[in-house]
């Protein structure tokens, strides 16, 4: 079983990852649908779906820990 500290390393280096990938992604596709994002927006907007997805992976890892332990 992970540490919770292990567990948040883990989460931030597939965030780490994601957030590149989001924001080339953001950069690619934000053109197909006529939405004008300046390179400082696009990384704001990143950087917020960024925080969300490590808080949503952290807690997810810990409730699955938490239920492989108890059974």
């Amino acid at each position: 079983m992970q540490t919770r500290l292990m567990s948040l390393a883990e989460s931030v280096a597939n965030i780490v990852v994601g957030y590149g990938v989001a924001v080339i992604t953001q950069l690619l596709v934000f053109p197909l649908f006529d939405l004008g994002a300046s390179l400082s927006d696009t990384l704001a907007i990143g950087l917020i779906f960024t925080i969300v997805s490590l808080a949503r992976s952290y807690v997810l890892r810990r409730l699955f820990n938490a239920r492989a332990s108890n059974t």
